[in-house]
């Protein structure tokens, strides 16, 4: 069936609109700050087949592994044709097609006069699923075990009714029960929106229409993708990138990204990478394949629309046993170290063939720090304080970096000082963009962030899992690198400079934390800068 052109549109936005109403229930009823505040959770739609077709403007690591995710669960654990009308299938496990143990990935199948027409999804970042540290980034952890509570693909919700002793056994391995809880209610309760934003639909338009939209979007965005990678010269490109470490002994640890463009179609092979660390920093093949179709949907320049259909022209071919490819049972909750650098190391093999479209490295970490520490106003009990932060965009050829900013693979937003001041026992004494911490070059990389905080409690414990302490962030065509990133803790006159991931170190009230993140690196030489630009870095603090 062909879809008249305007009727597609309408079916398209009408998708996009239902994804992004999932974002906004999820926003407005989540107790706890990382989902609330940090926005770390995702929301999509998908075909009844399982390909996902519409998202919201949210995370897309999370999104562009959704579609693997669901793959994994049809084909090794719960077949479709018994997610029946009322079910929510539920799964955290990175090893039946998840991420790490946080995400707590749903899926409901939508059905439309007994027909499934639709499946809607959510992943949501939940604070504390038991582990090695509070906030369950354990960075000593050796195998997933140590990480938390793992839950294999299972039906939360069954025919309409909820499971309370899974809901059970999740609160009671928890650091935050009731925040957990909540996050868990608001995530089942987004995919109710996403029921109605296809009965919305169904009431105006058959199913049969419904079924082809879907397929005329997915097949446009595979054509957009084909275009895209055909505008880049055949060829095969090669670069390589570093993870710091893995917290344990493995330094140094090569991502390499050997890119070969054949046409319309694409293969990335990443088997050259190191093999997979002790530590908690590797990745499955779904985050691998996560981190490609996001450095290639950048190159698209929003011109291919993220969804299954951009995904089927790319190959993307991984050593198992790798870092960017590991075995059960290793860790895996810092997956976002390698998840980072796989973007950057895909989009630097395409700066030789794209010159002038492709920035020198964001900073390219998700900087996670989690506190354990008394509650403010409760006596005896406890509080996990858990946030991400981000440093500088890299430069691009027609500009400067963004400075402090959010890039690409995560899409997080900041938790707000007075909020996190108001409910944990911390005060702020310092943040703001660290002078002179951006890559120089024709156009200068953006700055990185400091970020300091006092204990105003007897006692915490304190968790970090960073990177690019060791290799900075890249610069392009002659750009210089962008700075490294340092964490410290001072004590009186005492500071000590930790490593990029630690956990259980113990604090005293009174003790500050400080976190530098990196800065962008620089394109272009940096005597090619202009001297009004030059003129206005050194008055604002730049370089």
């Amino acid at each position: 069936m062909v879809v008249d052109p305007i009727r597609l549109e309408v079916i398209r936005n009408a998708l996009i609109a239902g994804a992004e109403e999932m974002n906004i229930s999820i926003w407005r009823t989540a107790r706890s700050t990382v989902v609330r505040e940090t926005l770390d959770y995702s929301t999509a739609l998908f075909d009844g087949k399982g390909n996902s077709v519409a998202q919201s403007t949210r995370i897309p690591v999370h999104l562009n592994s959704m579609s693997v995710c669901l793959a994994d669960i049809v084909q090794h654990h719960i077949p479709l044709s018994e997610w029946n009308e009322g079910d929510v299938i539920l799964t955290n496990d990175p090893y039946c097609g998840g991420q790490h143990l946080p995400d707590f990935v749903v899926f409901q199948p939508l059905f439309v006069n007994g027909q499934r027409v639709a499946i809607a999804a959510a992943i949501v970042h939940h604070i504390d699923v038991s582990g090695g540290a509070a906030g369950s980034y354990f960075a000593g952890a050796r195998e997933v075990y140590h990480e938390g509570l793992r839950i294999p693909p299972l039906k939360l919700v069954e025919s309409g009714k909820t499971n309370q002793a899974i809901v059970a056994i999740v609160r009671q391995n928890s650091r935050e029960p009731e925040k957990i809880g909540g996050d868990i209610q608001a995530q089942i309760a987004s995919l109710a929106v996403g029921a109605r934003s296809i009965e919305r639909l169904a009431r105006r338009y058959d199913t049969t229409v419904i079924a082809a939209a879907m397929d005329a979007i997915l097949a446009q965005s595979e054509t957009a993708m084909r275009d895209t990678i055909h505008s880049i010269p055949d060829g095969t490109y090669r670069f390589e990138d570093f993870v710091d470490d893995d917290g344990q002994q493995a330094v140094d640890l090569k991502v390499i990204a050997s890119v070969e463009i054949h046409g319309d179609s694409c293969t990335v092979d990443l088997s050259e990478s190191a093999d997979q660390a002790p530590g908690p920093v590797n990745c499955t093949l779904n985050m691998a394949r996560s981190g490609v179709y996001c450095a290639l949907l950048s190159v698209a320049e929003g011109r291919a629309m993220a969804n299954s259909g951009a995904y089927r022209p790319i190959e993307v071919i991984c050593r198992p046993g790798s870092i960017v490819n590991c075995l059960e049972p290793a860790p895996v909750a810092n997956r976002m170290a390698t998840g980072h650098r796989i973007v950057t190391t895909v989009l630097g093999a395409l700066s030789d063939p794209l010159p002038g479209l492709i920035p020198a490295a964001y900073y390219g970490v998700s900087y996670v720090a989690a506190l354990s520490a008394p509650d403010r106003f409760i006596e005896g009990e406890r509080r996990v304080y858990f946030e991400i932060e981000v440093g500088g965009w890299g430069a691009h050829p027609q500009g400067d970096g963004a400075n402090g900013f959010s890039a690409g693979f995560h899409n997080l937003a900041n938790s707000p000082v007075e909020m996190c001041e108001s409910l944990f026992p911390v005060v702020f004494t310092e943040y703001g963009f660290i002078e002179g911490s951006g890559g120089d070059g024709q156009f200068r990389g953006g700055l990185g962030l400091a970020r300091e905080w006092r204990l105003d409690a007897d006692w915490g414990s304190l968790s970090g899992n960073f990177e690019r302490f060791r290799h900075p962030p890249y610069g392009l065509k002659g750009g210089k690198p962008g700075s490294k990133g340092r964490f410290l803790h001072r004590r009186g006159d005492q500071v000590i400079e930790l490593p990029s991931k630690i956990s259980g170190v113990e604090l005293q009230r009174g003790d500050h934390v400080r976190l530098e993140t990196s800065g962008g690196g620089g394109w272009g030489e940096p005597g090619a800068r202009a001297e009004n630009d030059r003129l206005a870095d050194e008055k604002g603090g730049y370089l």
